[in-house]
């Protein structure tokens, strides 16, 4: 029904935000990605969006990049996940250690994510196996970023926040865009040393 909105930030909540458009305030549910990229208030905000109709209530989710609204859509239709686990997917683990975990029959990453059991991630396995294969390029994105993925992964296994493994991680692809993951790692190490 809505492919996008496009509005001005009124009220964030923990997993919520109000779109203002021409006076009507939208209320839409929001995965934690979504909510870092727009989280200042008063800016214009563009939104994918996906209308889900249930028995007692119509929801609006937001995405902030199309390929999360993708997979959303794709998740909302496996048996068992709701709305609200797709959402949980989102906030909990990147698209593309998503879509590795999948490809890879990796059950101890999706059992990490809250709402996931060991039954959960046998069947997301079993049902989205062929399409995160075919669809890999877009939760992926080029190889090149595999090896970023993977070094953001072990660095959050160490211990290190997700936000602190992503941040260094960043810092250091500029300078290691062809890098192993080891190099990333150790660079990444090394950045989180000099802060």
């Amino acid at each position: 029904m809505f492919a996008h909105i496009t509005g001005t930030l009124s009220s964030v909540g923990e997993k919520s935000v109000v779109l203002d458009v021409g006076g009507i305030g939208y209320l839409l549910q929001v995965s934690q990605p979504t909510l870092r990229e727009i989280e200042d208030a008063g800016v214009p905000v563009k939104l994918f969006t996906q209308l889900v109709v249930r028995e007692d209530a119509l929801t609006l989710y937001g995405f902030h990049r199309q390929s999360e609204r993708e997979l959303f859509q794709i998740l909302i239709n496996v048996s068992g996940i709701g709305p609200q686990i797709a959402l949980n997917i989102l906030s909990q683990i990147s698209l593309e250690q998503f879509a590795m975990a999948i490809i890879s029959d990796d059950e101890r990453t999706l059992t990490n994510i809250s709402g996931i059991g060991p039954k959960s991630a046998k069947r997301l396995i079993l049902e989205l196996k062929e399409t995160m294969k075919k669809r890999r390029g877009s939760f992926v994105g080029k190889e090149g970023h595999i090896p970023a993925s993977d070094a953001k992964s072990a660095l959050v296994s160490l211990g290190f926040s997700e936000r602190e493994a992503e941040d260094s991680v960043k810092a250091v692809m500029e300078q290691l865009p062809e890098g192993s993951v080891q190099a990333i790692i150790k660079a990444a190490l090394h950045h989180m040393k000099e802060k």
